[in-house]
């Protein structure tokens, strides 16, 4: 198939956690199925970021090159819609898929004329309204041939608001399980017990942590969402215990790669998490806002090493099972062919 991706704000080659990491293994999944992979993404450098792929990333110039918040780059966007509808005109793609709102509302408009089907990733809904373009989610939302949701979560969410169940599909987020890995270097520590933080401190994790150091000896807690992604499997692989204490998740990017490295997750319940931790067999999950309960599971896994092999055993399985870029792709596709199969005779 030739599949367009569009991700306006979240370019597939950057080093980040989310959307970007998100869209990258689709689009690697995508290309080694031997599919034809395009992606539009907004210059926003001078210098876009460059990187091989296996697929082509397209840096569409739509307003100043430098990052822009969405109120700043609603007025650029008709730009992008035209660059795509003028492409697109001369060789269509047989699906488009686009993430986010922004994507969303450029590929709906330039896929129009072409007639070509656009499936989209919602990423969460906005929680406050865009002035200069408030209808536009709820636009692209009805225009979508079909919608995709990186979790349960987020698909009930759409429910909710009423999409039928029918045009949401689950379509979660994948991980390199030939990078992250049970075998290969490992980061050098002092010999503590190490807890990898998967993201920014939240409450739950703050106070559960706090607890563990003013009560146990010899623990050392380390940040990865940070580390660049070539670096994190041998910081993961470091680590008895990788927690994941958001109040929100839409992706689960860090747990994911801290799965595949063969390493137990404690997690909150929220979004995709409650979704790819499988409690008491990858690892534990502790609902929000209770961090005296987060505390004690912690300082309970980290006594028991035979628990956390079995668990970190399972997670790899997990991953390999569920949450292969080979399987986030053929999920994928078999989205975009129902989509496909509904083009008008002679398209």
């Amino acid at each position: 198939m030739r599949i367009a991706i569009v991700s306006v704000q979240a370019c597939p080659l950057a080093d980040g956690t989310g959307q970007s990491s998100h869209v990258a293994e689709l689009c690697a999944g995508l290309s080694a199925a031997g599919h034809e992979v395009v992606v539009h993404t907004r210059r926003d450098a001078p210098e876009p970021t460059a990187g091989k792929a296996g697929y082509t990333v397209e840096h569409v110039r739509a307003g100043p090159p430098r990052v822009l918040t969405e109120d700043e780059l609603v007025p650029h966007l008709g730009d992008f819609a035209e660059h795509l509808a003028t492409r697109w005109r001369q060789r269509p793609p047989d699906v488009v898929h686009a993430h986010h709102w922004t994507s969303g509302l450029v590929s709906v408009i330039a896929a129009h004329l072409p007639e070509v089907p656009v499936v989209h990733s919602c990423h969460g809904l906005r929680e406050s309204t865009v002035e200069l373009c408030p209808d536009a989610e709820s636009l692209v939302v009805r225009r979508a041939a079909l919608l995709t949701a990186t979790s349960t979560a987020e698909a009930a969410e759409l429910w909710r608001l009423g999409v039928p169940r029918g045009r949401v599909s689950v379509v979660p987020s994948g991980v390199d399980a030939t990078l992250f890995h049970p075998e290969g270097p490992v980061d050098l520590h002092d010999g503590r017990v190490r807890i990898a933080l998967a993201g920014p401190p939240s409450e739950d994790a703050t106070a559960a942590t706090d607890t563990l150091l003013s009560t146990v000896d010899n623990i050392e807690l380390v940040a990865v969402h940070e580390v660049p992604r070539q670096d994190r499997p041998k910081v993961l692989r470091s680590a008895d215990v990788v927690l994941c204490a958001p109040t929100s998740e839409r992706y689960g990017i860090v747990a994911l790669e801290a799965m595949a490295c063969g390493v137990p997750v404690v997690a909150t319940a929220v979004g995709a998490l409650a979704d790819i931790v499988l409690p008491d067999v990858t690892g534990v999950l502790v609902r929000p806002g209770d961090s005296r309960h987060l505390a004690r599971t912690l300082r309970a896994l980290l006594t028991d090493e035979t628990l956390r092999e079995r668990y970190g055993i399972a997670a790899r399985d997990r991953v390999l099972g569920r949450y292969s870029r080979g399987r986030l792709a053929r999920e994928a596709v078999a989205v975009y062919e129902r989509v496909a199969r509904r083009l008008p005779a002679g398209r």
